[in-house]
């Protein structure tokens, strides 16, 4: 397969949504790549520096715990933007040769792209291995391609359901353990009058992948070792269940069709215009720093596991975590790669992390703190939902084979969807239509499809 057809393929994460990232100004000598502009105070200036292009809300803070805990090596940290922003960058530099940073933070399921492109470092070679115990089985597959390595994971969205106590105690109704209960206790609401019991927002396609997941559909199987051939079943059987379901939902009138992250759902979400949000373990930050549970709707939320198609035999997903890479342009990759294992992996940045709701860390010596286990979230009114969902959530992660080109299925993904909440197609017939583009969009770009 040739090179501009890799990048064609891999080029569709400019379609990604972004959020403004911030620039700064201190400079700094260095023996690596791109760290003559530091947002970030460099504390120890004789010491190497590596550039390092991260999003994170507290990565200033993060930073600042780095270099003054090291003298060996200082990062000199820039947002490039958030998402598909900076990967649009990271595109760019890997195809000028020039460019890119050390270390760059890249969402998990971007990973792929970039590894099919020789634009990441294997981190099995510089010690990955170290760090390994610190990690699920789940999330350490999310960064692997066989006995390869190439980010360290950082942060995580197990999912679950975050629920309004007030809605449900109005109408009877427990939190539902199961699909169908959750379809039943959505019908009593809507026949009482009541609120949507939930969501299908266009604009979440990964969270869709991750509910067919759970129904037990794998929409790609890819092997960096096998470059040419992916196997693709968009339209198997568990995936036409879970957009038949949901496409069900939607034509009954029991769940919404709002995309999410707009300033409508928070709204609503605010005014109990839903009664659940099946979302991510991150949901809570991202709902209290829009401002939702701080008014009258306060004390009123609470979160139970993800309902199951099966409840003897759960089913764990993820939606969304990121991680540090080490791009083949580092100057130093053995420097880049201890930067990579050590940044956001002290207990100062994790607890500044999760207390503030910044991230759901994946590193098990938080997951398994007194601290964090047993914290009662005052978004959940008190409740312990790290230690009783979140926790055994992200624990029982398989993890997930990601394609090649995420940002442009989940295009593809996202324009079914708007055709589902239109009645326009049902969710097999959607299955199917994406099963043909995506094979098309493959072959198009010199793969095999098996």
């Amino acid at each position: 397969m040739n090179k501009k057809a890799i990048a064609a393929a891999v080029s569709a994460a400019a379609l990604a949504a972004t959020l403004a990232g911030c620039s700064g100004g201190a400079d700094a000598a260095s023996a690596g790549s791109n760290t003559t502009n530091c947002t970030n105070k460099i504390v120890h200036s004789d010491a190497p520096k590596v550039s390092v292009w991260a999003w994170y809300p507290n990565m200033a803070k993060v930073v600042d715990n780095f270099n003054n805990s090291h003298t060996d090596v200082q990062v000199c940290w820039t947002v490039a933007g958030q998402g598909g922003p900076e990967y649009a960058k990271f595109q760019t530099a890997i195809q000028a040769g020039k460019g890119a940073p050390d270390v760059i933070m890249l969402e998990a399921d971007q990973l792929t792209g970039f590894e099919l492109q020789n634009a990441l470092v294997d981190l099995s070679k510089y010690g990955a291995a170290d760090v390994k115990k610190n990690f699920s089985a789940g999330s350490w597959k999310d960064v692997s391609q066989g006995d390869s390595v190439y980010a360290i994971p950082v942060d995580g969205g197990p999912m679950a359901m975050i629920y309004r106590k007030d809605i449900l105690d109005k109408y009877g109704i427990k939190p539902p353990t199961t699909w169908a209960e959750y379809e039943t206790a959505a019908q009593k609401v809507k026949d009482a009058g009541g609120p949507a019991f939930g969501d299908l927002g266009s604009n979440v396609p990964a969270a869709l992948t991750a509910l067919m997941a759970q129904k037990g559909a794998v929409p790609f199987t890819y092997d960096l070792a096998d470059q040419k051939n992916i196997s693709i079943h968009l339209d198997s059987q568990p995936a036409k269940d879970v957009l038949n379901y949901w496409a069900g939902l939607v034509k009954k009138g029991l769940v919404a069709t709002q995309d999410q992250f707009t300033t409508d759902y928070i709204s609503g979400m605010i005014g109990g215009k839903y009664a659940t949000y099946i979302s991510a373990a991150w949901a809570p930050g991202y709902l209290t720093g829009s401002g939702v549970g701080k008014g009258n709707e306060k004390g009123t939320f609470a979160a139970a596991p993800l309902p199951q198609w099966d409840a003897s035999n759960p089913v764990s997903v993820n939606w969304g975590g990121s991680t540090f890479a080490v791009t083949s342009q580092a100057g130093d990759q053995k420097l880049a790669a201890e930067v990579a294992k050590g940044l956001y992996a002290d207990d100062a940045s994790l607890t500044d992390g999760w207390k503030t709701q910044t991230i759901f860390p994946l590193n098990q010596n938080v997951l398994k703190s007194d601290a964090f286990t047993n914290n009662a979230v005052d978004f959940f009114g008190g409740q312990t939902a790290n230690k009783d969902i979140y926790i055994p959530a992200e624990n029982a992660y398989k993890g997930f084979s990601y394609s090649p080109f995420s940002v442009y299925y989940y295009a593809q993904l996202q324009a079914e969807t708007v055709k589902i909440n239109a009645g326009k197609v049902s969710g097999g017939e959607a299955a199917t239509e994406l099963q043909g583009i995506m094979v098309n969009y493959a072959k198009s770009q010199g793969f095999t499809v098996n």
